[in-house]
């Protein structure tokens, strides 16, 4: 990988794969563990409602991928293709062939691998015409299990690396109902969405994939009703940020009452302490709705600007409907130099 290359948001990379879709270029995700790379790929053929299939080489032999040979009627060799592999009839005629952990499979997967990314094909079989090529793995740099990627396979990428992004990722939160003090707190705290230290040999750290297991744990149903403790949190994100997060948690229940503030949104009192603020911008805009989303604007305008536009982009993140009031228009308008 070229260690010079501009690290991309999920947003942007997103974009640049449907650039690469278009041209039929196969393309290839760089960045550290947790990151999501499968994800932004998962997320662009769901947008473009194509099939997906995802092929972990580090997991396979070069005979899992091309086949085993055989020998029909005609006394030739031929090779058996792998069902795992896309076909028109079966998986439709357009979609994404995801070669994950490509670098880090052995040399003989990545020479196998390099000719179906060369030739979109590999021995008998021919990938379909309307589908595409995405792989993805670690960086070198990362201390995973990989190795260097042959020159020629490389040079067939376009290569792109994947950054966090405390928006990206929040907005997304909101959007897959993960809001609530997850969003507001990584807004705190920007700086543990992705804490990743190759040499410190954590085996639990901050991260975009363990931030979703986190909000995915304070949605669970089920037989358990056991409150989430430090130790849970640990378990997926480390010690030092759930102790943070439990921290946040117990700022978050001491909140004003919500109903209170947008029963009274002109005199309800207005925070000062950041975290509070944090806190109190993403609970209204849990609350937001057509019927008192006029209230949610004239608390939130009381607000510090930064902690004004979270609430309300925050609020039609969750309620797209709500772009259409007269509210949002009003808020636009006066804030549009921040929305810039």
């Amino acid at each position: 990988m070229n260690e010079s290359m501009t690290a991309l948001t999920p947003s942007q990379t997103a974009q640049e794969m449907l650039l690469m879709i278009d041209a039929r270029i196969p393309t290839f995700l760089w960045g550290p563990p947790g990151i999501g790379k499968s994800q932004i790929t998962a997320q662009v053929a769901s947008a473009l409602g194509w099939n997906l299939i995802d092929v972990r080489l580090s997991q396979l032999d070069p005979v899992d991928l091309r086949g085993i040979p055989h020998v029909n009627g005609d006394g030739r060799t031929h090779w058996a293709q792998p069902d795992f592999l896309p076909r028109a009839d079966r998986d439709g005629e357009h979609g994404v062939l995801f070669l994950d952990e490509l670098n880090a499979a052995p040399p003989s997967m990545a020479a196998a691998a390099y000719q179906l990314v060369l030739d979109r094909g590999l021995g008998d079989y021919k990938l379909p015409p309307g589908w595409v090529v995405f792989a993805a793995g670690n960086r070198e740099t990362d201390r995973g299990v990989t190795s260097r990627m042959p020159t020629p396979l490389a040079n067939r990428f376009a290569h792109f690396e994947v950054r966090a992004d405390v928006k990206d990722w929040t907005t997304w939160a909101i959007k897959n109902g993960l809001g609530g003090e997850l969003p507001a707190f990584i807004r705190y705290r920007p700086e543990l969405l992705l804490a990743f230290d190759p040499r410190s040999g954590e085996k639990a750290f901050p991260s975009p994939r363990s931030w979703e297991s986190v909000g995915k744990l304070k949605l669970r149903g089920g037989v358990s009703n056991i409150t989430p403790s430090v130790n849970t949190y640990a378990a997926l994100i480390g010690i030092g940020a759930a102790t943070e997060l439990v921290a946040f948690e117990s700022l978050w229940k001491s909140l004003p009452d919500i109903a209170h503030i947008l029963a009274n949104p002109r005199t309800a009192t207005v925070p000062t302490e950041p975290g509070v603020l944090f806190a109190v911008s993403s609970a209204i805009a849990m609350h937001a709705s057509e019927d008192n989303f006029d209230r949610v604007f004239q608390y939130a305008e009381r607000l510090p600007d930064e902690y004004t536009v979270f609430a309300m982009t925050d609020s039609v993140a969750r309620r797209e409907q709500l772009t259409k009031t007269r509210p949002w228009q009003d808020f636009t308008v006066k804030y549009q130099d921040i929305l810039i």
